[in-house]
């Protein structure tokens, strides 16, 4: 607004602010008819989430205990189980394709597990690399 009070006109302040000179229009016809309150940065509403913070709160701790607490077989939490835990613990319905965004705002990030076998045993895998592995190569070493 100070640059059009200095007696620029609309389409040279787009070009410094580096705006639409349109925006710039209807900045002034914003401050005409409200004054510098129009002006004012407004943030984008958007929807209002389903969950409320203290339900996010609630979804947390229940997300951390683990799966197998929640009542499911094992302890991998999925979006289809996220939904149906959603679902039966808030009677709040999410699509799954959504608890994406919903799960990294309450800081999760998506992990997928490691396959091992149940029988793996750690200490006989270290051995067996320490010792047989060296003799089955082709190339021993040096």
């Amino acid at each position: 607004m100070r640059l059009l009070d200095d007696g620029y006109a609309p389409v040279d302040v787009a070009r410094m602010v580096g705006v639409d000179r349109r925006s710039v229009r209807r900045w002034k016809a914003a401050y005409r008819r409200k004054g510098t309150a129009a002006l004012a940065a407004k943030p984008a509403a958007g929807r209002p989430p389903k969950l409320d913070a203290r339900a996010q709160r609630r979804l947390e701790r229940l997300l951390v205990r683990g799966a197998q607490a929640a009542g499911f077989p094992t302890d991998l939490w999925t979006c289809p189980r996220v939904a149906q835990a959603i679902r039966a613990h808030f009677g709040i319905t999410y699509h799954v394709d959504h608890l994406g965004r919903l799960l990294r705002a309450l800081g999760f990030s998506p992990q997928q597990p490691q396959r091992r076998a149940l029988e793996r045993d750690e200490a006989a895998i270290q051995r067996w690399i320490k010792q047989d592995w060296p003799r089955a190569k082709k190339k021993p070493r040096g």
